[in-house]
């Protein structure tokens, strides 16, 4: 998923004007060359895909997933990436050890270049970069929760937009809704699918804990995260029922525990959905806490995935 409320600091400099390199299209250049025309395709009309990936140790978890995922997102906007995955995973190992990165972000982006600005440009230049650097621990003295209000904008249903791909067009719903709950004093937003039922955050995957089970919208409007994944078989593991389902919002009445799964989020604890409260209790930070072992290779977190997917999706 992408960077979220919980994990801005404070005082960073911008993003345009730092020191090191970035993997762009085959090579490294410096930090600050790193651009692209301002009559670039994927710039306008919203076309462009990205991953957001997390170093832990020095090393990328689940690097290749992240990847396959990345090419897979590019075929569903209609776009065949220069190169291929096991390319883009030696690209990123570059880029991080380029940058001496212990503990990280990482992004990946892909866009149609400024071949031309007609709509329809399948035969437009793809251009790829990736670029990575620190990223603060959004857990500095445990587990805090957030507080989320329920957003006026929905996702769309999946025969009206590419939701199985992790593009640009799709986070400018995520974007504005986030925006809308800063302003008025929330830290992100909960979003409804197009049928009026839970979907997720503006950039991660919901979880609600029922009866000690973990209930979660199947990934039908929603990205399929990485984390979500992650966390689902880290639950199955330790013997807790996990059920894919639609739900209402009036569940969240039900519900004891509420949290978000993404990139950056990793297990992000929420204390409050509009008028309603929760503590932050022993299933988060559990999974929390088995999320924490498992980017660093202390616990299995699923089966490593070998084959593309036949669609994208994330949360991170």
């Amino acid at each position: 998923m992408g960077p979220g409320g919980a994990a801005r600091t404070a005082a960073v400099p911008p993003l345009d004007d730092r020191d090191g390199a970035i993997w762009l299209d085959g090579r490294l250049v410096p930090w600050r060359e790193a651009r692209l025309h301002v009559l670039s395709h994927g710039l306008h009309y919203g076309g462009s895909v990205f991953e957001g990936e997390r170093v832990y140790g020095g090393r990328v978890f689940k690097l290749h997933e992240h990847s396959l995922r990345l090419v897979a997102s590019a075929r569903e906007m209609g776009f065949t990436l220069p190169w291929s995955a096991e390319e883009l995973d030696a690209a990123t190992r570059e880029v991080v050890a380029a940058a001496g990165l212990a503990e990280g972000y990482v992004r990946p982006v892909a866009w149609r270049g400024s071949d031309t600005l007609r709509l329809v440009a399948p035969g437009s230049s793809v251009h790829v970069a990736v670029a990575a650097w620190p990223w603060p621990t959004i857990f500095t003295e445990g587990p805090r929760g957030i507080r989320l209000s329920t957003s006026r904008w929905r996702r769309p249903a999946p025969d009206t937009a590419p939701v199985r791909a992790k593009t640009a067009a799709l986070y400018a719903l995520g974007s504005l809704a986030g925006q809308e709950a800063e302003e008025a004093g929330r830290d992100d937003a909960l979003l409804l699918d197009h049928r009026g039922r839970l979907a997720e955050a503006t950039g991660a995957n919901l979880f609600l804990v029922i009866d000690g089970a973990l209930h979660t919208p199947p990934p039908e409007c929603v990205l399929d995260g990485i984390t979500r994944r992650t966390v689902i078989a880290l639950a199955r593991e330790r013997g807790l029922g996990v059920v894919e389902r639609h739900m209402e919002p009036a569940e969240l009445a039900r519900a004891t525990e509420v949290f978000l799964t993404g990139t950056a989020y990793e297990v992000q604890p929420v204390t409050a959905v509009d008028a309603l409260d929760y503590p932050v209790g022993p299933v988060t930070v559990a999974l929390r806490e088995a999320y924490a072992k498992a980017v660093r290779g202390e616990e299995s977190g699923g089966p490593a995935r070998g084959a593309a997917p036949a669609v994208a999706g994330e949360g991170g």
